[in-house]
């Protein structure tokens, strides 16, 4: 049972309301995790922004790779779940990229500099090295592209954090951390 509530629709903040109905007509169920984040109609009016605007950015694909990578890096049972799922259903990732993803990298070459630079930025608290910088230039990333990455893995943390301290009820598929990929 999660450690903060979970509320119902009814329950949260009128403003987070709305914008729970938009989640709930794009992926056809509000998860667990948005319901959490609505206890706080400024968190969620943040973190959709936040969200949608990231999902203009790099492919989906990558966007999903990188974040399995940080919630298995960050432990977080609830995004890996959602993640896992994500990537096998929407971005079509197969369960031996998702393996590999898991224990960051990939079997594509561009990806795998983008999610190693990822899982880098996660475990080194950003203090990665010019070489890190290098590694993922080389393998096609604008400066740019760079700034996505990173910001995609800052959203990934954000998430992974909450879903962590809160022990969020886990409404995917379940796949765990501490089981190997």
């Amino acid at each position: 049972m999660s450690r903060l509530t979970i509320p119902a629709r009814e329950d949260v903040p009128e403003a987070s309301r709305p914008i729970l109905d938009a989640v709930d007509k794009k992926l056809g169920v509000v998860p667990n995790m948005f319901r959490l984040i609505a206890a706080s109609s400024a968190v969620l009016q943040g973190y959709t922004a936040y969200s949608g605007a990231l999902a203009k950015t790099l492919d989906v694909k990558t966007r999903e790779r990188i974040a399995l990578a940080v919630a298995q890096v960050d432990g977080c049972d609830y995004c890996l779940s959602a993640h896992s799922y994500l990537g096998l259903n929407l971005a079509k990732i197969s369960p031996e990229e998702v393996a590999l993803n898991r224990k960051g990298g990939s079997g594509d070459a561009k990806a795998d500099a983008a999610v190693r630079f990822a899982v880098k930025v996660v475990r080194e608290r950003g203090q990665v090295t010019a070489a890190d910088i290098k590694a993922v230039r080389e393998a096609g990333f604008s400066d740019s592209q760079i700034v996505e990455i990173i910001a995609i893995t800052a959203e990934n943390i954000f998430t992974n954090l909450l879903n962590v301290v809160a022990e969020t009820d886990i409404d995917f598929p379940v796949v765990r951390t501490a089981e190997a990929a």
